[in-house]
């Protein structure tokens, strides 16, 4: 089949194009000839192609400039959550002859998770609608391709995760963009309906946002589950909704947390700890159906999930990570302190004029480039040891991004480079 062409993902940044040449999608081939690159392939890279530029430019940063202050991506800084390090090493002790064998989606994790999903969330879970999964990325790909077919499309938020698009590329579905409401970043409800088309499929939620930091509440919930439900009737077939919640547990200021899976019976939740535990290296993650979704579609998709786990390349979690799903359930990173950093940040770019979104979650801020050019902004302070990720990533090439997880060494090194960037002096 044919597939759409890719969309743009808005401005390069130059540092970006200068630091990664070998971040450009695959070239076509001369005129004649066959690609060896398939289709959905290059539609993946056509997506992805900034994210490479920007996490090789970052890699560079770091080998050149040791002290730089980076604020790009959700990586430690500092030395691994001694908690997360304890559960590793008991659980690299063998107990059995089969310790390390394969792993699926192990019985007594199942149990623990769906236990702590009906305290946590307030609705009944069951094991066995519970797959543990690589970290929430590949639950994400699991729930796409258990949904849906070639051609079938997907509604995603703009802004949002950048990498929702490839994903459904390479699962051959269609990637539409509905976008949040351009000042509170509001779920903009009227654009998710005027999105929907007979194709559609899926919708996708993330609270806390990724990238703006809002935690959204259950009317809002309620409000979507109408849209959806009357949008199902009209078009004729059921559309699910995927709820990305790997900042679940990210809320700053006593935000309490509402999924959508409380108030939409065809709800799937993806769940990270890469996130609360600030070691996106060790993946370990779940895909849950909500327990209010009627029994028969819940049967059917638990009969499909282990067929498609397998077919993706076995995405369940190694063996090590699935014996230490208990132990896991209790380390966090410190939240009190993101909080911190998040308020010396908020408080010192506003009292320079910049626009920031205060999060209410997550470990990242959302605000206006000064000037109105992210990417002009972004390699203005790479100049100056400063990294932080322009929007232009995100469909948004007016704002940036910066990542918390930053020490408070880095923020107090980078305030002067921000308070001289105010200005916009790269004009």
């Amino acid at each position: 089949m044919e597939l759409d062409t890719p969309a743009t993902t808005g401005n390069r940044t130059p540092l970006a194009g200068a630091l990664s040449g070998a971040a450009s999608p695959p070239a076509a081939p001369p005129p004649g000839e066959a690609s060896p690159v398939s289709a959905r392939a290059l539609a993946a890279a056509g997506e992805t192609a900034e994210l490479e530029a920007l996490i090789a430019a970052t890699g560079l940063f770091q080998e050149a400039d040791p002290d730089a202050a980076i604020f790009t991506f959700g990586n430690p800084q500092e030395m691994p959550l001694q908690g997360l390090v304890d559960a590793l090493r008991a659980s690299a002790e063998p107990r059995s002859a089969d310790w390390y064998a394969y792993k699926a989606s192990d019985e007594a994790p199942r149990t623990f998770l769906a236990r702590s999903l009906s305290q946590e969330l307030g609705v009944e879970f069951e094991p066995h609608d519970v797959a543990l999964t690589a970290g929430a990325f590949a639950a994400i790909s699991v729930a796409f391709h258990l949904l849906t077919d070639p051609g079938d499309e997907v509604v995603i938020p703009k802004p949002g995760w950048f990498l929702y698009a490839p994903v459904l590329r390479q699962a051959l579905a269609v990637p539409v963009e509905a976008s949040l409401d351009p000042v509170t970043w509001d779920i903009d409800l009227d654009a998710v309906d005027a999105a929907i088309t007979p194709r559609t499929r899926v919708v996708v939620v993330n609270s806390p946002h990724n990238p703006t930091g809002r935690v959204y509440g259950p009317e809002v919930w309620d409000a979507l589950a109408d849209v959806l439900e009357r949008a199902s009737q009209r078009i004729g077939r059921r559309i699910y909704l995927l709820s990305d919640e790997p900042y679940r547990r990210i809320r700053f200021d006593g935000t309490g947390f509402a999924s959508p899976a409380a108030h939409y019976p065809w709800t799937l939740i993806d769940y990270s700890y890469g996130k609360v535990l600030l070691a996106p290296g060790q993946r370990l993650g779940y895909l849950a159906l909500s327990p209010l979704m009627p029994e028969a579609d819940r049967a059917a998709l638990r009969a499909a999930t282990f067929p498609v786990q397998a077919a993706l390349g076995w995405v369940f979690p190694e063996a090590i990570m699935q014996h230490s799903v208990e132990a896991l359930e209790t380390v966090g990173l410190d939240v009190a302190e993101l909080e911190a950093k998040r308020d010396l940040l908020v408080g010192a770019l506003t009292g320079w004029g910049y626009d920031v979104v205060r999060p209410e979650g997550t470990f990242y801020l959302w605000a206006a480039a000064p000037g109105g050019d992210a990417a002009a902004f972004a390699a203005w302070l790479a100049e100056r040891s400063v990294h932080v990720l322009p929007g232009g990533i995100f469909g948004q090439p007016a704002h940036f991004r910066l990542c918390l997880t930053a020490t408070r060494d880095m923020i107090e090194r980078a305030l002067p480079a921000f308070e001289e960037a105010a200005t916009a002096p790269w004009r």
